[in-house]
């Protein structure tokens, strides 16, 4: 009997090298990688392009729901700021079976928007220019993880007026039905 899927999920600010992990992890586990970033600018020509973002992050957690019903794994290369998106896509992915691993990258400040000036300045299809003042708008915007989420302890309840995780997450991400479907017999 072969194991279960595994969704991974890259976690952290632009330039740190959640792409490159994404694509290392593709590699070496033979998985689909979903990297929204390289869906933005050829569609919309944005990184949100007036809450597109949304929509289409939305439809590519359908699309990696489908992945690991199927019985595949899948990367969502994503960033995911805030430990209930995390939350949310841990459930999901638990619901099918399968196995979450939250791949948490890091960078010192100064190195992350090294690279993130650098990626534009030589590859400008693959991201947004970013100012100074967006850096520090993201750093103040992300929720880091926690210790109990990196060692992959218990979820805590969804948000109030949500009775279960995946109901927030159609919520949070419009394009997403509320999943219910669970692991196939």
């Amino acid at each position: 009997m072969s194991s279960p899927p595994t969704l991974f999920l890259t976690v952290g600010l632009p330039g740190v090298g959640k792409t490159t992990r994404a694509k290392q992890l593709a590699s070496a586990h033979r998985v689909l990688r979903l990297t929204p970033d390289e869906w933005m600018a050829p569609l919309f020509g944005h990184s949100d392009a007036d809450g597109r973002r949304d929509i289409l992050e939305g439809r590519v957690i359908w699309v990696a729901h489908q992945v690991l019903l199927s019985g595949s794994g899948v990367i969502l290369d994503f960033g995911c700021w805030s430990a209930d998106e995390r939350h949310a896509i841990r459930v999901i992915t638990e619901m099918t079976g399968s196995h979450f691993a939250l791949e948490y990258v890091r960078a010192s400040e100064e190195e992350r928007r090294r690279r993130a000036r650098r990626r534009w300045l030589e590859a400008p299809e693959t991201t947004f220019e970013m100012t100074d003042a967006d850096h520090d708008r993201y750093l103040a915007s992300i929720e880091l993880p926690g210790h109990d989420e990196l060692e992959y302890g218990p979820v805590p309840p969804p948000p109030k007026g949500h009775d279960t995780w995946p109901q927030w997450a159609s919520a949070r991400w419009p394009t997403l039905p509320v999943i219910t479907s669970r692991v196939h017999a």
